[in-house]
């Protein structure tokens, strides 16, 4: 089935907001995740649903179709692989590869997919710790972590992952020691979702407003036994 790289981005976007609930997505959301507008995320849902590739019930949202799971699957893959290989072999910032990769993701052929992906001897996530779905295209575990936010004062938790999409954001977390494998102390949580706290890579303290903590997920550090 030929797709436009336009409608490759719909089933991509789907399947990042439904996240590990798979739940329905509203038209809004969709239409604040490509920043379009609304009738143009209608029109597209019409498009993709003729051809069998998403689900839309009315006031309900819209789901994908096992085919269109698929297809979302197939591009997140392209486009992990590619930010991994990008910061590993051609020296680019983490900061810099998700518009690269974005360019790059609806041209590869499966090929070179295969060679990238030897190339990196298979990784399981890409630089941002989010996970890469398998060659077959099995949906990875998206459970791990939780949001920053759920955690309190005196916690200390590991970053798991942080969404790749804001270059500013990944660029002021680098600074701050907050990237995937990094042990966060909670040193505040305030009333309106602002974190404070500590990393073991710099021993900097950090804020985190809650639009940036929102997207950095974490888990506990595991307890040492007695």
């Amino acid at each position: 089935m030929m797709l436009s790289d336009v409608m490759e981005d719909y089933l991509k976007a789907i399947y990042q907001l439904q996240g590990e609930h798979e739940e329905r997505i509203k038209t809004s959301a969709i239409a604040d995740a490509l920043e379009v507008t609304s009738p143009t995320v209608t029109s597209m849902l019409e498009k993709l649903e003729d051809r069998g590739l998403v689900d839309r019930e009315k006031y309900r949202g819209v789901t994908l179709t096992d085919e269109g799971e698929t297809v979302a699957l197939e591009v997140v893959r392209h486009h992990r692989l590619l930010e991994a290989y990008l910061t590993e072999h051609l020296d680019y910032d983490w900061s810099e590869v998700h518009a690269e990769a974005d360019r790059l993701e609806h041209h590869i052929s499966e090929d070179f997919e295969a060679r990238v992906a030897d190339a990196l001897d298979e990784p399981e996530v890409d630089p941002h710790g989010s996970p890469i779905p398998s060659a077959d295209l099995e949906p990875p575990d998206r459970s791990a972590g939780k949001s920053v936010t759920e955690f309190a004062e005196g916690d200390v938790v590991v970053v798991e992952e942080v969404a790749d999409h804001d270059p500013e954001v990944l660029s002021y977390l680098a600074t701050h020691g907050v990237e995937p494998g990094v042990e966060l102390e909670i040193l505040e949580v305030a009333p309106f979702g602002m974190v404070t706290a500590r990393s073991s890579e710099t021993v900097d303290d950090v804020s985190l407003p809650e639009g940036v903590a929102h997207h950095v997920r974490v888990t506990p550090l595991p307890q040492a036994e007695s």
